[in-house]
């Protein structure tokens, strides 16, 4: 009897907070010959064991997640398995938390709007080794990376700004004067290219740089 020549599938671990989009990836996954599905973990915590235990091929795991989210789980994975292939789910394309998972070493990413039409090459291809960014997330990423990051002083600034604080109560709160609050926030505006400090608040929040 000769021995079987089919390639061993492809082991994927699905990460997701959602039961419903958890059942759906996996049923997606069991449905192919070259893929099996090892197991299912529903916050970054336990995406972190289930990786330890399971050492999977492929692991999809979603960015925005409780207790721990997708970014610092999969930069906990990577220190201890350098080698381990991550694709990370988004719903949207703010790009802080993008950026931020591109330098912590993601493989690919899946737009949850074109998951369907996605999915499975996506994890054919980051199991070949390849790097896996949507179009619309690659233009996001090449339009700021060219702008640096807000220093701590600054995402400071910007976080009373989106309180609703004046620049006098900004350096009350910050213990700085006005004036270096008038420069930080100028500095601000030019990194995220913004006509005014509302602007600036709302380029934030969508692209996942602060939070409310």
């Amino acid at each position: 009897m000769e021995p079987s020549t089919a390639p061993r599938p492809i082991t994927v671990l699905v990460v997701d907070d959602h039961p419903l989009l958890r059942a759906g990836l996996g049923e997606a996954i069991s449905s192919q010959d070259d893929m099996r599905l090892v197991g299912e973990a529903n916050n970054g915590r336990e995406a972190v064991e289930r990786y330890d235990a399971l050492r999977p091929d492929v692991t999809i795991m979603d960015i925005a997640m409780p207790e721990m989210c997708g970014v610092t789980a999969l930069q906990h994975i990577r220190r201890e398995h350098g080698g381990a292939r991550i694709i990370m789910l988004t719903t949207y394309k703010g790009d802080a938390q993008i950026l931020r998972a591109v330098q912590g070493g993601a493989s690919g990413f899946l737009l949850k709007s074109t998951l369907r039409r996605e999915l499975l090459d996506t994890v054919r291809g980051v199991h070949m080794g390849q790097r896996r960014i949507p179009p619309e997330i690659a233009m996001e990423l090449a339009q700021h990376m060219g702008q640096g990051p807000l220093s701590p002083r600054e995402m400071e600034v910007l976080n009373h700004a989106a309180g609703g604080n004046s620049n006098r109560r900004i350096a009350e709160h910050l213990s700085i004067s006005e004036e270096t609050v008038k420069a930080h926030m100028k500095n601000v505006l030019a990194k995220l290219a913004a006509n005014d400090r509302t602007h600036a608040v709302t380029i934030a929040l969508k692209r996942g740089i602060i939070t409310i």
